[in-house]
C-alpha cells in the first residue's frame, strides 16, 4: 500500500503587524552566528489532537495563527528579513548581514496528510513522513539569502495538527528558538474579543553581542560565498525516542554521584554519560579508540557580564568529555559523568571569550563533515526549554518531534518529558546496525520507561 504524502493546501508570507524605525536597520552578525553558515535550519514542532469542542473552526484557527504570528513578528522582526552579502575589495572579504528590505516576510504553509495521530506516535521509530511536516528540508543557513528565515508549516491530520517551525540557525539558537515559539503561543492566547493581541511579556534583545573593542561589522576573509558552502549528505539513520521518568532519572543521578562521592553531577550529565557508554558499546569501538561526548552549552549566564536569557541570536558552544572506549566501558558510569561535569565547569568566561577572540583572528564556518565524528556522541537541545507550554488553544501537545535537520550517527536531542516533573525524552539518531545494539543494551533499558 502506498504511504500517504503531505499535500500543500496554501502558502503565504507574513510580515510584522507594525514595523518600527529600528526594524528597518540592518543587523550584523556576531562571532557566534557566523560559524552557523552551513548548518541546517532548526526544525522542531508539536503534535496536537483535534479539540473536542464542536464549534472549532479550522479556518478561524489558521487565521488566528497568522494574525498572532504577525503580531509576534513585530517584536521578532529579524525573522521576517532575509540575508544579504556585500563583497569588499581591499582586502577581498564578505560581509553577511540581516537585511530587512526586499523581504516578503516569514512563510506560512497549510498542508494536510491522510494520517492519524496514532500513526505518528505508535511506530517504534519516528516515521519518515515527519520530515515532510517541516519546510526548508535540507536547507542550510546560507539559503536565507533566498529563502525565508522563519517558516511555519501547519499540517492537518485526520484527528490532529502538527505545528512545525523552521528557523535559520544563523539567526537563532535553541534558547532563542523556544523564546520565539513561547512568545507566539502567548500572543495567540492573548487575543481579545475585538481582535487585539497583548505584547510579548519577554521582548527579545536584538542587539548582537560583539567582543569589546572589535568592529561590529565582521568581514569574512573569503572572496565568494561558494567558498564557505558545504551541503552534508547524511547516511540513512534510524530515529527513535526513549522515555525516562523522573524516578528513573533521580536513581541515575544518585548512582553517578555516589560512585564519585559527590553531589555535583547533574541529571543531564548522568543521562549523557549513560548514553555515551551505551552508544560506544553499540559501535563496538576498539578499546584504545578515543571517544567523546559533546554537550551544547548556553553561554548567556557563563559570560561576564552575563547576557540576558532574552538575548536573541546564537550564544552556544560545545564542550567535550573524552576518554578511550575501553576506559569508558570498564570504568563506572559515575567516572564518565564526572568527565562531563568537569568539561561543563571549565567552560567559563575565559574559555568563551577565548573562542570569540581566536575566531575573529581566523574566522571559519562549521561544516557538518568536520563536525560529525563516528566516535563521538553529541547531546543537543535541552529539557529545560518550555516546549509543552505552547498550546495554541489546542490543549497540551502529545509529542515534540523534529525534522531532517542537523542529524548524524550519534546525534541525541533532549526534550522535557510530556508528564513534566523532571522526566525527559531522548531522541536518538544512529546507523541502523548501531541502533539495533543500542536498543537492546541492558544498562540503557534498566532506566528507560
Amino acid at each position: 500500500m502506498e504511504s500517504p504524502s503531505v499535500q500543500i493546501i496554501s502558502d503565504c508570507f507574513i510580515k510584522p503587524k507594525t514595523i518600527s524605525e529600528e526594524a528597518n536597520k540592518p543587523i550584523y552578525f556576531s562571532p557566534w552566528d557566523l560559524p552557523m553558515f552551513c548548518v541546517n535550519y532548526i526544525q522542531k514542532g508539536l503534535l496536537f489532537r483535534l479539540p473536542e469542542n464542536q464549534d472549532f473552526s479550522i479556518a478561524t484557527f489558521l487565521e488566528d495563527l497568522k494574525d498572532s504570528l504577525s503580531a509576534t513578528l513585530t517584536h521578532f522582526h529579524p525573522l521576517a528579513a532575509r540575508f544579504a552579502t556585500v563583497k569588499r575589495q581591499n582586502p577581498p572579504s564578505l560581509v553577511v548581514f540581516l537585511n530587512p528590505e526586499n523581504s516578503p516576510g516569514a512563510r506560512f504553509i497549510h498542508s494536510t496528510v491522510d494520517l492519524r495521530v496514532s500513526d505518528v506516535l505508535q511506530p517504534t521509530d519516528v516515521p519518515l513522513i515527519v520530515q515532510s511536516f517541516f519546510d526548508h528540508h535540507e536547507a542550510i543557513a546560507h539559503d536565507g539569502h533566498e529563502r525565508s528565515l522563519l517558516s511555519i508549516q501547519v499540517t492537518q491530520l485526520i484527528d490532529g495538527f502538527f505545528i512545525g517551525c523552521s528557523i535559520n540557525h544563523m539567526v537563532a539558537d535553541g534558547t532563542s528558538y523556544w523564546h520565539f515559539f513561547n512568545s507566539w503561543s502567548q500572543v495567540f492566547r492573548s487575543k481579545t474579543q475585538n481582535g487585539h493581541f497583548a505584547p510579548v511579556s519577554r521582548p527579545p534583545i536584538l542587539e548582537r553581542w560583539i567582543p569589546e573593542g572589535s568592529d561590529p561589522i565582521i568581514s569574512l576573509p573569503f572572496t565568494d560565498n561558494d567558498e564557505l558552502i558545504e551541503r552534508y549528505n547524511r547516511p540513512v539513520l534510524r530515529e527513535r525516542i526513549f522515555y525516562f521518568s523522573s524516578d528513573a532519572l533521580s536513581k541515575l543521578k544518585s548512582k553517578v554521584n555516589s560512585e564519585c562521592n559527590t553531589t555535583k553531577i547533574s541529571t543531564l550529565q548522568g543521562l549523557s554519560a549513560l548514553v555515551w557508554r551505551c552508544v560506544t558499546r553499540a559501535r563496538r569501538l576498539p578499546a584504545d579508540q578515543e571517544t567523546g561526548c559533546r554537550l551544547a552549552v548556553n553561554n548567556r549566564s557563563r559570560i561576564s557580564p552575563p547576557v540576558p536569557e532574552t538575548y536573541f541570536g546564537n550564544m552556544i558552544l560545545t564542550v567535550t568529555g573524552t576518554t578511550t572506549a575501553g576506559e569508558l566501558v570498564d570504568e563506572s558510569m559515575g567516572k564518565a559523568a564526572w568527565r562531563l561535569h568537569e568539561a561543563v565547569v571549565n567552560h567559563d568566561d575565559k574559555a568563551i571569550k577565548g573562542f570569540a577572540d581566536s575566531w575573529l583572528k581566523k574566522p571559519f564556518v562549521f561544516k557538518m563533515s568536520q563536525f560529525y565524528d563516528p566516535n563521538v556522541v553529541h547531546m543537543g537541545s535541552s529539557p529545560r526549554f518550555d516546549m509543552y507550554g505552547n498550546e495554541f488553544g489546542l490543549g497540551k501537545g502529545v509529542a515534540v518531534l523534529s525534522g531532517y535537520a542537523n542529524k548524524f550517527d550519534g546525534k541525541m536531542t533532549l526534550y522535557p518529558g510530556r508528564e513534566g516533573g523532571g522526566s525527559m525524552d531522548l531522541e536518538v539518531c544512529l546507523l541502523p546496525e548501531n541502533m539495533a545494539a543500542f536498543e537492546s543494551d541492558e544498562e540503557l533499558m534498566s532506566f528507560v520507561n
